[in-house]
């Protein structure tokens, strides 16, 4: 894996949303695997030997007149990107329960401990939308159930689940290096309930859960709401993040067609968890 080389954009966007979240959801369709969003927009990665020159053109939110839209792109080695991870990947603890640190960070003791080798998946704890879910999972009772974390970045959510005591825990994302490194993970943490699947949400056909996560953009939401919906055992519980507050009547539209209602909003930075049931 070291020696693969990916093409990194740094795109500055005014303003900031709903344009970041547009942009991410088109560049993903286009082939990008990894996202970093910051105070002045996003930062876009994906393998050389998939990018070509015209990769851009089909990215329509860059010709929309609502935004400003900048980038400028250029060649990182993989392994220079994990040196910066060691440089910059600062540790978390979450409600004085969880902390979630990489494997060269002093252990601080917490009833939860999660160690994680983010690289160049999203979901390292320091996100809000990941925060958050970790916050739900701290509160709720996950003993002896069935989980699914739809968008698994990292992995971190699923393997707090097992920690909470979850029997069986199935971890999905689209993302290649998310699967890879959502399976180094699990390893690194000694996890023993968790599958990892790499794929969409067609992977749920014929599965259903007693917990569903999904913390991925809005769009992605609505479209797989009622995949979700029929995956969803009688009585279960939904949590769903990766959207930000002026969205909720959107997403609360969609879920109540299916009988759920809102139980716990938690909110940072203008981003949302919400939990159903």
């Amino acid at each position: 894996m070291s020696n693969i080389i990916y093409i990194g954009y740094e795109f500055n966007v005014t303003p900031i949303q709903p344009a970041v979240e547009i942009l991410i959801a088109e560049l993903g369709y286009a082939g990008f695997e990894s996202f970093i969003e910051n105070e002045t927009g996003v930062t876009a990665y994906i393998q050389k030997e998939e990018w070509y020159g015209a990769i851009l053109d089909d990215i329509h939110v860059l010709n929309s007149d609502e935004f400003e839209i900048s980038y400028t792109f250029s060649e990182i080695e993989q392994t220079n990107w994990n040196a910066e991870w060691e440089k910059n990947f600062n540790p978390i603890v979450v409600d004085n329960i969880c902390a979630v640190r990489a494997p060269f960070h002093k252990n601080f003791n917490t009833e939860y401990d999660i160690v994680i080798e983010p690289k160049m998946s999203f979901g390292t704890g320091h996100h809000e939308t990941t925060h958050m879910m970790i916050q739900h999972i701290l509160k709720n009772d996950f003993k002896g159930k069935s989980v699914l974390d739809m968008g698994c970045g990292t992995g971190v959510l699923a393997v707090l689940a097992e920690l909470k005591g979850a029997k069986t825990i199935d971890a999905i994302d689209i993302d290649n290096w998310c699967y890879l490194n959502s399976l180094e993970n699990i390893e690194r943490n000694s996890c023993q309930n968790i599958n990892v699947f790499e794929g969409d949400a067609s992977l749920l056909i014929g599965k259903s859960y007693d917990v569903i996560i999904a913390n991925i953009n809005r769009n992605i939401l609505l479209q797989d709401m009622a995949t979700y919906a029929t995956s969803l055992n009688k009585g279960g519980v939904l949590f769903l993040s990766g959207f930000y507050n002026n969205d909720i009547p959107t997403i609360d539209e969609e879920v109540s067609k299916y009988g759920f209602k809102i139980q716990d909003n938690l909110e940072r930075n203008n981003w949302v968890a919400l939990k159903y049931a």
